[in-house]
């Protein structure tokens, strides 16, 4: 880590805030969390997501703009945990002299919605100031919520910004998500984690310079973030309140292990080692290991992980790595779903378990991700050509004229329901993309799917 430390400038540190007031009136609370605390007012202060604020960059076009008159667009920032995705969102208050109200997903209710809406509304009319919405974790809010943010934002009642971890194309309702830019944020790299924690370390309302940090406690602070910004701070900051009990200023490795061990730097329903357990999940699944799913089931359950989100994993794992192997997979994981969504917690987390036993136990195949994915890369790669003449559709007049539908051989009128006929566009004929695999029932789809396979293709004695 020492080339790294030696590419880390020190910094004065800027002014901070903890809220709009904060910023306004240069008030800073101390006793806040040092992530709060260490929250940029300026764009050139946020750490990473050049992709974004750099110069002719979306984000400073947006900002650079927000002082101007005129309608500013609603934005979507969509990014895994620690990325800046608040930070951003107060910026764009700040810049625009703007009115900044937060809402957080997880609390909020339609009636919280409207009343901060109307309040925008009376300060757009009466003062002719702008209010910036913040919602956190957006995609939990319903529909019906999605829905009353709508009225808000095509009017320009308030500019939107909602922050998310999950991909907005299947949480955010298609009419909001039409009117907003959506911007995709990224996991900081480990140089803009370093500079982060030597900011902190530098500023007045961080840790004043009293400590210094070698090289291994950086190295583990770097590694522990995985590219989250709040994770690295927290950890700084529980390694400097051990390091404070020792009475010595230098913060180092053994500090920073003991600080992660008792100051609740883990896993939580905001996102820390959120990819760490979902990951050891999906691979205790995919290892026949129920015991240990189970495990990470029950992290992720006291923890308050969305159980939507631990559903949709179990639907997608039994096709993934079940599939055809035991069909039922698919079924129990839906039915989980559908107990989420029915009863909800905590006696959806019965569901949540069986779902996750059977899936865990079930026979193993990946035979159709890897069939549905050969098939998309062929399409992808151009690999297409015309439907054959006898498949298309011959149900408008003029259409046997062409050809369409003349020869096609209905499969009913012969011996089981099968016959020799082509159906994969000339340039596909005999590609195969579905190949079973032995293990559970798919052993016997693939004798039937074999034999299906050589009549189709006029090889029946084969």
């Amino acid at each position: 880590m020492a080339a790294l430390t030696g590419r880390v400038a020190r910094w004065p540190g800027p002014a901070l805030f903890t809220n709009m007031d904060d910023l306004f009136s240069g008030h800073l609370e101390q006793a806040a969390p040092l992530a709060v605390r260490m929250r940029p007012v300026g764009l050139s202060d946020v750490a990473g997501q050049t992709h974004l604020t750099g110069p002719g960059m979306p984000l400073a076009r947006l900002l650079a703009e927000a002082g101007q008159p005129g309608r500013q667009p609603s934005v979507i920032l969509w990014g895994p945990p620690g990325t800046g995705k608040t930070t951003l969102a107060m910026l764009a208050a700040r810049v625009g002299g703007r009115r900044f109200e937060q809402l957080s997903a997880v609390t909020a209710g339609v009636k919280e919605v409207r009343d901060v809406i109307d309040t925008a509304r009376d300060q757009l009319a009466l003062q002719q100031r702008g209010t910036v919405l913040f919602v956190d974790e957006v995609h939990r809010f319903s529909k019906a919520q999605q829905d009353a943010l709508l009225p808000a934002v095509e009017n320009g009642w308030v500019t939107l910004v909602a922050a998310t971890t999950e991909n907005p194309s299947f949480s955010v309702i298609a009419p909001l998500l039409s009117r907003s830019l959506v911007l995709t944020l990224k996991p900081l790299e480990d140089h803009d984690i370093a500079v982060v924690v030597q900011r902190a370390i530098d500023s007045e309302v961080g840790l004043n310079r009293d400590y210094t940090v070698d090289d291994e406690a950086l190295e583990q602070i770097i590694t522990y973030a995985a590219g989250d910004a709040r994770r690295a701070l927290t950890a700084l900051e529980a390694a400097a309140a051990v390091a404070n009990e020792s009475q010595v200023n230098v913060i180092t490795g053994d500090h920073v292990a003991a600080g992660a061990s008792h100051k609740g730097v883990r896993y939580d329903k905001d996102g820390d080692q959120h990819y760490d357990v979902i990951s050891g999940f999906i691979k205790s699944l995919r290892g026949s290991d129920a015991d240990a799913a189970l495990h990470y089931l029950a992290r992720m359950i006291v923890a308050g992980e969305d159980p939507r989100f631990i559903a949709r994993r179990l639907i997608v794992h039994a096709s993934e790595d079940v599939g055809m192997a035991d069909p039922t997979a698919l079924r129990v994981a839906v039915a989980a779903a559908n107990t989420v969504q029915l009863i909800g917690m905590p006696e959806a987390r019965i569901a949540l378990a069986q779902a996750t036993i059977h899936i865990a136990l079930a026979p193993k195949s990946n035979a159709v991700i890897v069939a549905i994915d050969s098939a998309i890369a062929d399409v992808q790669n151009g690999r297409i050509g015309e439907v054959p003449a006898h498949l298309r559709d011959a149900h408008y007049p003029g259409a046997k004229a062409l050809g369409h539908g003349v020869g096609y051989r209905y499969p009913h009128d012969f011996p089981g329901s099968v016959v020799a006929q082509e159906y994969l566009p000339e340039v596909l004929v005999d590609k195969v993309y579905y190949q079973p695999g032995e293990n559970g029932i798919e052993a016997r789809y693939a004798e039937a799917h074999e034999r299906a396979r050589r009549i189709v293709r006029g090889h029946p004695n084969d």
